[in-house]
């Protein structure tokens, strides 16, 4: 399975009900495990500008990532940015068939 990380910021909507915003969390974990994606870690961070919270997740296909974010995205409490994460045994595989 591929590993993304999912970094969430806080709308304007999501600000004005931050004290929910454990229970969003709990929820959007529970929505990626629903759709196959297995959440290894998850993060409130601070000073980074436009990011709240960060979500490592293991997924089967990029499909189900991307679906997952949208559905997320879609509550409207959150902005997502969705990134691909490579473990150091599959940056070796890369590397190694570099020209």
């Amino acid at each position: 399975m591929a590993t993304y990380i999912i970094l969430s910021g806080l709308t304007q909507q999501g600000i004005q009900n931050i004290k929910e915003s454990p229970a969003r969390v709990e929820a959007a974990k529970q929505t990626f495990q629903a759709m196959g994606a297995k959440v290894k870690e998850s993060y409130a961070v601070m000073g980074m500008a436009q990011c709240d919270t960060l979500v490592v997740l293991e997924v089967p296909h990029d499909e189900t990532v991307a679906r997952a974010a949208f559905t997320i995205r879609s509550l409207g409490n959150v902005r997502t940015e969705t990134q691909r994460a490579f473990t150091q045994d599959e940056l070796k595989r890369v590397v190694a068939g570099l020209p």
